[in-house]
């Protein structure tokens, strides 16, 4: 990964440009799913293609399996998370999402998914704490302001 890409586009997540942070998350996006090339992204194309079409235990073997070749592939942990997280296994998400932020301090939608993971296991404090760690990379996210707000909300 070229980390002075990366760095650029994090910094371009924080312009007040809409145009900017779209085409900086987009390619934010793409670095992120082709960190292991051709057969890396191959196999989460095709992994979302299985959860698609409702082949949820096949998704999940395929994903494990490409962790398990490529331990160090954040991406594969992400879509692993985002397959518990889609099936109510919230607790195997989180786990993911945590090794995704292990391997990849900036994902943003891994810090995003922890904060869906803890709302939806009533821990809402750590909720928004997730969702503030990711507005601290994406801080124009509309979506994260609103879950913070609802979260808060839920604490009273």
């Amino acid at each position: 990964m070229d980390s002075l890409s990366i760095h650029s586009l994090l910094e371009d997540l924080k312009s007040s440009d809409a145009i900017v942070r779209q085409q900086a998350t987009r390619r934010i996006w793409q670095i992120w799913f082709q960190q292991k090339g051709i057969y890396g992204l191959e196999k989460i194309d095709y992994s979302q293609k299985l959860l698609d079409a409702g082949e949820i235990s096949t998704a999940e073997q395929l994903l494990s399996q490409l962790i398990e070749e490529q331990p160090d592939f954040s991406e594969a942990w992400n879509r692993r998370a985002f397959l518990y997280y889609s099936t109510g296994n919230y607790e195997r998400s989180l786990a993911d999402c945590q090794m995704v932020i292990k391997l990849n301090p900036v994902h943003f939608g891994a810090l995003h998914g922890m904060g869906l993971c803890y709302a939806a296991l009533g821990k809402y404090r750590q909720a928004i704490q997730s969702f503030q760690n990711a507005l601290a990379i994406q801080p124009y996210s509309l979506l994260n302001q609103k879950l913070i707000l609802e979260c808060t909300l839920k604490l009273t």
